[in-house]
């Protein structure tokens, strides 16, 4: 598409929006205006292309299509079956999987759908054979209260939150936490990283159903060629959560040990995050799961969303391309190159450093929670998220910790040298920022104190470090 097809087709969408509620084409183009000036470094957001944003508005939106490819619950989906073969087929090709879903809306969803696969494959198969029924509705009301209380009575293991693991591993304020009896595994005090003798003994004790590896806030590779020797070996089924590091996988950046996908039995990730898709979320595994995983719809999941699984198509398409692995690798030379910087500046970083696309700051040395870092960097221009770290004594909410990363800048095109210069930032930020103090002179862990003028002039270096990388420099709404 040219430059000026882009320009032609978003300033003729917000016209038509404009037309019906202009406050809404209003926030439409501010929220582009506030991404051009941010300097975006939150782990889990990226940018789009244009041909994966303009293809979630359209036609499809309007279509239910409950059901998978050639099996639908309502008539007329023959376009719907043509988008979603395609985003299945690209998954397939771009990550080696046999099988791709690509119906969930979102991260969580993946998981949901992964979940309830595991459980039906697990657990209530083999009921529906001990009562010789074909299906659960064939159940005698014992049985069935019996396999309720089965499912209900499944264990979990995962990584602990505040070593960097998901709430949706089975931890309480999410749904899996109410699913499932879960225990956590952490990583080791003194560096941070995985101790796989450490996970191999939990499981050894807990005996989970489940063994899941992945994670939010770890910035070290996994080796899932020892977490499938160790699901083996207690008999639970192995599912990775690659949402974070998608685009790693998909652009060859982690291979053998470190590429999930021909060591699990299950896969879920999101579509967005680094691998620079829709909002969406997506299930890989081998022909074992595969139909209970199609069951994903009307299972857990609402009627799939056909425009979002077209844009899924899109993006995993633009990610076979041969320059998707040179951003990812790039990706990852950022995310080094930032670690590296602020490790010669003085920070603290968990697990000192970084093999992925993120890094996570131990803020507690510059005397701040991670919320009072977190408003601070804000204040100046540079949007992150604070997030919690090993043994963190001031819990999930005000937490020690900031996690930034890189794939929403590589995006960008800023490099190596840019990330040297954004660590500085970062660094006379936290280092000019002190903590305050509540109404009763009590030390608070929300309040802080930045002189504005500090905030102001980080804030101008920010943006003069941007100018040279325009965001969607072909889309102008003037």
């Amino acid at each position: 598409m040219s430059p000026n097809a882009e320009s032609t087709a978003f300033r003729s969408a917000l016209e038509v929006i404009r037309a019906v509620e202009p406050r809404v084409a209003d926030a439409i183009g501010a929220e582009l205006a506030d991404q051009r000036e941010s300097l975006k470094l939150i782990a889990s957001e990226n940018y789009a292309s244009p041909a994966t944003l303009l293809t979630m508005g359209n036609w499809f939106s309007d279509k239910y299509a409950e059901g998978t490819v050639g099996r639908r619950f309502y008539a007329g989906c023959q376009n719907v079956d043509t988008v979603e073969a395609l985003a299945a087929e690209h998954a397939r090709e771009l990550f080696g999987a046999t099988h791709a879903y690509v119906q969930p809306h979102s991260g969580i969803d993946a998981n949901l759908v992964a979940f309830w696969a595991i459980l039906a494959d697990r657990v209530e198969s083999p009921a529906l054979k001990r009562a010789q029924a074909r299906h659960v509705n064939d159940l005698t009301e014992a049985d069935w209260f019996a396999l309720r209380r089965e499912l209900g009575d499944q264990r979990m293991l995962g990584m602990s939150l505040d070593a960097g693991g998901h709430l949706t591993h089975g931890f309480r304020p999410n749904i899996s936490g109410k699913m499932f009896d879960q225990r956590s595994y952490g990583t080791d005090p003194a560096t941070g990283l995985i101790d796989y003798d450490r996970v191999a003994e939990a499981a050894r004790e807990f005996r989970p159903l489940i063994l899941v590896a992945g994670y939010s806030a770890y910035p070290r590779k996994v080796n899932f060629r020892i977490m499938r020797e160790i699901a083996d070996s207690v008999g639970a089924t192995f599912m990775v959560d690659m949402a974070h590091f998608a685009g790693l996988v998909a652009g060859k950046v982690f291979t053998g040990d470190f590429d999930p996908v021909p060591h699990a039995h299950i896969v879920t990730t999101t579509t967005h995050k680094s691998l620079r898709g829709p909002r969406g979320g997506m299930v890989l595994c081998g022909p074992e799961l595969a139909d209970q995983v199609d069951r994903g719809c009307p299972m857990v999941l609402g009627g799939p969303l056909p425009h979002v699984m077209a844009a899924k198509a899109v993006a995993l398409a633009e990610a076979r391309r041969p320059d998707f692995a040179d951003y990812a690798q790039r990706i990852v030379d950022n995310a080094q190159a930032l670690a590296d910087g602020l490790l010669r500046r003085g920070a603290t970083l968990v697990t000192g450093g970084t093999d992925n696309h993120l890094v996570l700051i131990d803020v507690s040395n510059y005397g701040l929670t991670g919320r009072q870092a977190e408003q601070a960097l804000l204040d100046s221009g540079i949007v992150t998220n604070r997030n919690a770290v090993p043994q963190d004594p001031n819990g999930a909410w005000y937490t020690s910790g900031i996690r930034i990363g890189t794939p929403a800048l590589t995006t960008r095109g800023l490099g190596t040298t840019e990330m040297d210069a954004t660590a500085e930032l970062i660094h006379t930020v936290l280092s000019q920022t002190t903590a305050g103090t509540g109404p009763d002179g009590a030390a608070s862990k929300a309040k802080y104190v930045l002189d504005p003028a500090v905030a102001e002039q980080v804030g101008k270096q920010a943006a003069d470090l941007l100018t040279p990388f325009p965001l969607y420099p072909t889309v102008d709404l003037a």
